[in-house]
């Protein structure tokens, strides 16, 4: 297994600076956040594709993912806190239709940057949308998006996550089943299975074959809040060992949104840490 680092720690940062900044703490690779100020997809051109492309060669990094969770850069002014509107569970397809263009450029942006997944949320169940009704239009969705990542053999990763309308992995279980595309899977954040109590050895084999990325931190007390691995009550080695179980070789991509003013610093802590277990 290889360790990335989220560009989503680095939003003070433009995305050139991000970049040089994980390759030189000695990961290999990162994950790109598709929102401002890195790429918001419908605002990205070919020269800013090339000048990544060119960066992520000369510092020899892989893409571990496109993580198109959220839609901030949606609106203007950018709210303050995470939204995931436009969902792809909104009861209006036009709302949906406008998130998934936002994911199909995703799936493009993916291909000329050679990663060879992306990662998206359901969204948050909705008054006036009762949750079975939300989860149909959720799979319509996929549905479609599987079918143009279909073009580019790009895989799509479900992210679940607590308080979302997707928050367990048996529902992804059966949402990839209803799909019933090869390139539907999980980007699995271990955070989150932990957070819903789920049991890590079942989980991951569940998920067997399936598993596109892995989100990394370190929970403490049972919040929600990102802590670099070492800070918290993760059972890492349930985890990992899980993984390597089912011969899981993609990315660990560490994610600490949570820490904006100094990610190099818990960056390198994460990495350290992560490092000396994966030995």
């Amino acid at each position: 297994m290889l360790l990335a680092y989220s560009t989503n720690a680095f939003t003070k940062y433009d995305l050139i600076t991000a970049i040089n900044h994980i390759a030189d703490l000695g990961y290999s690779g990162l994950e790109i956040l598709c929102e401002k100020p890195h790429w918001y997809p419908p605002e990205i051109d070919e020269y800013q594709v090339e000048l990544v492309v060119e960066v992520l060669t000369a510092r020899n990094l892989k893409v571990s993912n496109l993580n198109a969770n959220t839609a901030n850069s949606f609106y203007s002014p950018a709210p303050p806190e995470n939204v995931f509107e436009p969902s792809l569970s909104n009861k209006n397809p036009d709302v949906r239709l406008v998130r998934e263009q936002i994911i199909q450029k995703s799936i493009q942006l993916a291909d000329k940057v050679g990663a060879s997944c992306i990662s998206l949320t359901s969204g948050m169940p909705t008054p006036g949308c009762l949750p079975e009704q939300a989860i149909d239009f959720f799979v319509e969705s996929l549905k479609r998006i599987c079918d143009f990542a279909d073009k580019y053999n790009i895989k799509v990763g479900i992210e679940y996550e607590p308080g979302l309308l997707v928050e367990r992995s048996s529902e992804v279980c059966e949402i990839i089943h209803r799909v019933d595309s090869p390139l539907l899977g999980v980007n699995l954040d271990i955070g989150h299975s932990y957070l819903s109590q789920e049991n890590p050895e079942n989980t991951i084999n569940d998920l067997v074959g399936r598993i596109w990325n892995v989100h990394v931190e370190d929970i403490k007390n049972m919040k929600h809040f990102h802590l670099p691995p070492g800070d918290g009550d993760m059972p890492f080695d349930r985890y990992f060992n899980a993984l390597k179980t089912i011969q899981y070789t993609e990315f660990l991509t560490v994610e600490l949104y949570s820490f904006p003013d100094n990610p190099i610093e818990v960056g390198k802590k994460s990495i350290d840490y992560l490092s000396k277990l994966l030995v």
